[in-house]
């Protein structure tokens, strides 16, 4: 499906649109079996403390019930009553959500009252109703755990639950386990490489001969939660004033049903650099919005509406007219007493006449005479227009006193001679303007004519005349905006050519020293023309005078094309292009009209679906200092396909190629598009041609940790004891201690953590 991007986006449907979901809660298991038949049976217990997730369950579950692991304090607003919520119930609240806390900081476990409200909650779940925990918990930790998490969490399992033993496991490994389940009363020893993505970390471990390779182990710090909020820097850069606020835990379902893992990112790139392409390989995320409701009326009551509207038109029509009549009576009135204040000159003896004109705020009689007139002029003017007459404009006034002499008048006659002569000269500057204006007019309907005959003559040739035209105009503006952002980098040439002239002219001899000022000498700066153009040279991409006229010139133009040529549409105008955003850019993002509610509450997730997968091969491009999971690989593989210079780690060669052909991927984001073939080009360009490579994942990556730990709790080698640490055990050595086994972080295969019993 093709679709034009330079046009608006609210013409063409999206391709591929999803909605936000109301909820990212994890579906529930069933509810948990009876405690009745586990309480005398001492049934071990499964838990996968996850940094997103805690799972837990009996061994002999076979679905493990799962929540967020996070908790929160919380006091109801209507009883007051203190509340602990674990989990989805988080987001019943809507106050909570703000003081939830979690078990974990990064990849490292350190909040311990989280941890310990966690497990109350999933030992209440479990129908534990004794005062201590009778029964052996099998748990997971990270790969490398720290001493000091690892024994608070041992004290918080004894000391708080008294549990009888306890086993801690890798949860990758355990994973492996699952999906490498040894034939009854067999040891366990797969080969493999276990790729484990985590909430906040990915783990390389090599699994040989059953055991995890711990000294070769590595962890890069990348994960799901750094690539949700990498997603959603990417988003904000993009929609910097997206209408709604957009989360982490909405970036995270995007990151997990969105984003593919690309076989080649650059050359994905630079295919998608084709804006259809891009256009056609995006989805579209459409989150929640409200349309306005618009208020639907009845005929009826629509006519009402407009009948009351004339109504209020008429009044307000005989509102102004009686106001005009009031002040029409009121200059009536007031012409009337003036020319009766006029006629009492005679009557009334001088002084008693002045007295009356300062009254009224005139200083003389001449300028009673001037309000007299005016007065006069108005009332003329007000009746003509009641009577709908028009004013003449070209009707000449009169000024008799302009062909007396000077001679014969006194000096008031002076005074209004000169006023008089003032009026003419306005007065005949306004016919000259106006006559110009109709001798512009008609040179302007002539010029018109004319380019109407040739239009009709050949449309196609006056169209490429006026395009040839417009174009001219656009680059003429680039150019003076170039250069004008030109002088802004104080290193490019045209900034350095315009500090060249002013050192210039402070060097010209021409320009005036302070000593020579001080000293009296003569400055004949300005006296030649010449001089002058060193400003124009210093300040070249000043406003032009004609700027503003190219844009008045361009607009004419445009407007003529616009009316006759049907080739030329609104994208191909100035104000179009200077404002519209490259093709590539409308495919980033593109632009839905102001008032398109709906468009404006969708996010184009194209390139940013293939750059945040593209971090656990690069985490550099996130700002991580990193390998990235490929280079972790290609390090490891000459420990396992030695040459004859390198050191041989294992022994075995026939099983040792077995480790680094076996790709074993588990966690969720295990299940992005594109992960496997990416992993199989990597090893490929690695290992011997025609070496066989087999990648599988997990068959449920999300619960197979859990699952192989259940497994594990129901063989006889866990019943035997020998991988777990007892109470006593830990009462004699401390929570810093593990036990050496194969599926731990301590198993005497090259490397430990922690000091083993």
């Amino acid at each position: 499906m093709a679709m034009d991007v330079d046009a608006p986006t609210n013409n063409t449907k999206p391709l591929n649109i999803h909605s936000l979901p109301t909820t990212y809660l994890p579906s529930l298991p069933p509810a948990p079996e009876p405690y009745s038949k586990h309480r005398s049976a001492h049934t071990p217990i499964v838990i996968d403390n996850g940094s997103t997730n805690l799972r837990w369950g009996f061994g002999t579950s076979s679905t493990p019930a799962c929540g967020p692991n996070a908790v929160a304090k919380y006091k109801e607003r209507r009883t007051n009553k203190p509340l602990l919520l674990f989990g989805e119930a988080i987001d019943s609240e809507s106050g909570a959500r703000g003081q939830a806390r979690t078990p974990w900081e990064g990849d490292v476990l350190l909040n311990f009252d989280a941890l310990e409200n966690a497990l109350d909650y999933a030992f209440v779940n479990l129908g534990i109703d004794t005062p201590t925990v009778d029964h052996p918990v099998i748990m997971t930790e990270r790969l490398c755990t720290p001493l000091h998490s690892r024994a608070l969490t041992s004290e918080l399992m004894f000391e708080l639950y008294s549990v009888p033993s306890l086993t801690y496991c890798v949860d990758g490994i355990m994973s492996f386990y699952q999906n490498h389940l040894p034939e009854f009363s067999q040891p366990f020893s797969a080969n493999g490489l276990v790729v484990s993505f985590n909430t906040a970390s990915t783990s390389v471990i090599p699994i040989f001969r059953g055991k995890g390779v711990l000294s070769l182990a590595k962890r890069i710090p990348w994960g799901a939660s750094q690539s949700s909020e990498y997603l959603l820097k990417l988003i904000q850069l993009k929609y910097p004033n997206f209408p709604t606020r957009v989360t982490t835990v909405q970036t995270n379902w995007m990151f997990h049903n969105f984003c593919e893992v690309a076989l080649d990112f650059n050359g994905l790139m630079r295919t998608l650099a084709d804006p259809l392409k891009m256009r056609a390989s995006e989805v579209v995320v459409q989150f929640p919005f409200v349309v306005p409701v618009a208020e639907e009326k009845t005929e009826e009551e629509l006519a009402k509406i407009a009948e009351k509207r004339k109504e209020q038109g008429r009044k307000l029509q005989e509102l102004a007219a009686k106001t005009r009549i009031e002040k029409l009576v009121q200059k009536e009135n007031d012409l009337q007493y003036l020319t009766s204040l006029k006629e009492s000159k005679g009557t009334d003896s001088k002084r008693e006449w002045t007295s009356k004109l300062q009254a009224e705020g005139l200083d003389n009689e001449a300028m009673l005479d001037e309000t007299i007139k005016k007065l006069d002029n108005d009332l003329k003017k007000a009746r003509k227009k009641e009577a709908g007459e028009t004013e003449d404009p070209t009707e000449e006034p009169s000024f008799p006193l302009l062909d007396v002499p000077d001679a014969d008048l006194d000096e008031e006659q002076l005074k209004e001679k000169k006023k008089q002569r003032l009026l003419k000269a306005g007065f005949d500057a306004r016919a000259r303007a106006r006559k110009e204006k109709e001798r512009e007019r008609e040179e302007r309907e002539m010029a018109e004519r004319r380019e109407e005959e040739e239009r009709d003559m050949d449309l196609g040739g006056w169209s490429r005349k006026l395009r040839q035209e417009q174009e001219a105009l656009m680059v003429k503006i680039k150019d003076r905006a170039r250069r004008r952002a030109a002088l802004t980098d104080r290193k490019s040439a045209a900034a350095q050519a315009r500090m060249k002239n002013i050192a210039s002219l402070a060097a010209d001899d021409r320009v005036p020293k302070a000593k020579k000022r001080k000293g009296g000498g003569e400055d004949l700066f300005g006296a030649d023309d010449a001089d002058w153009a060193i400003y124009r040279k210093i300040n070249t991409a000043a406003p032009s005078s004609d700027e503003e006229d190219d844009l008045t010139q361009l607009q004419a133009i445009e407007q003529k094309l616009l009316t006759h040529d049907p080739t030329f549409t609104a994208k191909h105008t100035h104000a179009a292009i200077t404002t519209q955003r490259s093709a590539l850019m409308s495919a980033f993002r593109p632009v839905y009209e102001e008032g398109d509610i709906e468009g404006n509450t969708r996010i184009h997730l194209n390139t940013e679906r293939y750059r945040v997968s593209e971090a656990y091969f690069s985490p550099g491009m996130a700002g991580v200092d990193s390998a990235g999971l490929g280079e972790v690989i290609q390090n490891l593989i000459p420990s396992f396909i030695p040459s004859r210079s390198s050191n041989v780690v294992l022994d075995y060669p026939s099983q040792r190629a077995e480790v680094i052909q076996n790709i074993f991927l588990t966690g969720s984001p295990s299940v992005l598009p594109g992960l496997e073939p990416r992993l199989r080009a990597i090893l490929q360009s690695l290992l011997p041609p025609g070496a066989p490579i087999q990648i599988k994942r997990a068959a449920d990556p999300a619960l197979d940790a859990w699952r192989g730990m259940a497994a594990f709790s129901l063989t006889q080698e866990f019943r035997s004891g020998v991988h777990a640490v007892s109470r006593a055990e830990y009462l004699e050595h401390g929570g810093e201690r593990i036990r050496r086994w194969w599926g731990g972080n301590w198993n005497g295969e090259g490397g430990k953590v922690g000091t083993p019993l």
